[in-house]
């Protein structure tokens, strides 16, 4: 095969010159920067691996190769960001062949540069003192990043199904900590005493990575469970979702016979499109909670539901006014829908007893999928995936349904899990 070096460097240089002055023509000054800035995280990356694995390569037939695989990825990830200019939902062929692809590939190059440089002074410093084979010894760790996004597609199209059973009422520590929860890959043996089954479907981001089909599918599957109660806690769309009506509504079908029993929040993209998303939820019989108050009969005997707005800024004395405003019923079960957990801090200790979060994808890197809870927040403020307690009150963080952007969901894959609420 020929020498096409010069074909992926004339995709590269069109892709970041044409894209942002194409976005800024059709679409205005806010998407070419944003373009513009996702190109230049990512094309550099992109050049310095193709230079690094060419260098690997002496059989020229294995170069020419090589060249067309970064053609095909470049220009899968330019025809993706021409495309978000006017977003919308496309079928199967255009997302395997272009959206998965190019997302991929901007995820590649930018891991790529990041781990260049950390790379960069050992090889130095094994130069200097070891010689230049002793340098090249590391070059096969070039192809970390693009084996680390390679894997993290699996991870990110994976969604666990399990059951999880959380108790209430049990004294916790007095600072919120995580504590172990109660998982069944099968259906486990019924509690003699009632619980209070529910589905939580949070982050489902409608959009190349989670299709109409594929998000109807797995509603369908959660509620072979026969849940009492399924509350969605936020960030329903994408570019793409958004620029589809009628998509999120769709999905979202089976629910319609819920009426009643199925509840949502807004997370903080479903403010980008208010609209679309509450009339795709009524029109599902799904009732949006703008910071209101529901109060339920269930098994567990009467619920109250409380729906709190995402709000990015005045979070203390949103959640205070709000909860001020709707005190604890007597004799009820108290439940809070929270799209973002890192608000969970400015909850009063002891006024919830179960909260329902999401947004934070699990932290989306981490060991989760080798059975440990351990991911890049755990030791941030930000609450990650699972069960956490503050004394008597509990939060429980969805790890998403789906995810939003780079397929960067490694080792934390998606959940869909029934949840078993075990009163006090």
């Amino acid at each position: 095969m020929p020498d096409l070096a010069w074909v992926f460097q004339l995709l590269v240089l069109a892709t970041a010159v044409g894209i942002p002055l194409y976005a800024w023509r059709e679409r205005g000054r806010t998407y070419a920067i944003f373009s513009a800035v996702l190109l230049a995280l990512s094309l550099p990356g992109l050049v310095a691996l193709h230079v690094r694995l060419s260098g690997w390569l002496l059989a020229p037939h294995a170069k020419g190769w090589l060249d067309l695989a970064f053609a095909a990825g470049i220009a899968a990830t330019g025809l993706q960001l021409a495309h978000l200019v006017n977003a919308r939902l496309r079928g199967p062929l255009f997302r395997w062949a272009v959206s998965i692809p190019g997302q991929t590939f901007l995820a590649v190059g930018t891991l790529t540069w990041i781990w260049l440089l950390v790379l960069w002074p050992i090889r130095a410093l094994l130069a200097a003192t070891l010689g230049e084979s002793a340098s090249r010894s590391l070059d096969g760790l070039d192809l970390l990043p693009l084996l680390l996004c390679v894997v993290s597609i699996g991870t990110s199209l994976r969604l666990v199904h399990d059951v999880a059973r959380v108790r209430l009422g049990v004294r916790g520590p007095e600072a919120l900590q995580r504590v172990p929860v109660e998982r069944h890959r099968r259906p486990p043996r019924p509690l003699e005493e009632p619980v209070l089954r529910l589905v939580q479907i949070s982050d489902p981001h409608l959009g190349p990575w989670q299709s109409v089909r594929e998000l109807e599918r797995t509603i369908r599957r959660l509620l072979a469970h026969e849940p009492d109660l399924v509350l969605l806690t936020g960030d329903f769309l994408t570019m793409e979702g958004r620029g589809t009506p009628g998509g999120l509504a769709q999905a979202l079908r089976p629910l319609s016979g819920y009426e009643g029993r199925c509840y949502a929040i807004f997370g903080n993209h479903d403010h980008e499109d208010p609209d679309l998303v509450s009339t795709s939820l009524s029109s599902n019989g799904i009732e949006l909670l703008v910071d209101e108050e529901r109060l339920l009969d269930t098994p567990i005997g009467a619920l109250q539901l409380l729906g709190a707005d995402y709000r990015g800024r005045d979070r203390k004395t949103h959640l205070e006014t709000f909860l001020a405003e709707h005190p604890r019923r007597a004799r009820a079960t108290r439940l809070l829908m929270l799209h973002d957990p890192l608000a969970f801090h400015h909850v009063p200790a002891g006024d919830v007893d179960l909260t329902l979060s999401g947004h934070t994808h699990g932290g989306q890197i981490g060991l989760v999928s080798m059975g440990l809870d351990w991911t890049v927040l755990s030791e941030s403020r930000w609450p990650d995936h699972g069960l956490f307690a503050r004394g008597a009150g509990r939060l429980y963080v969805h790890r998403g349904t789906g995810f939003y952007g780079f397929p960067l969901r490694l080792g934390v894959p998606g959940e869909a899990s029934l949840l078993e609420v075990v009163p006090a």
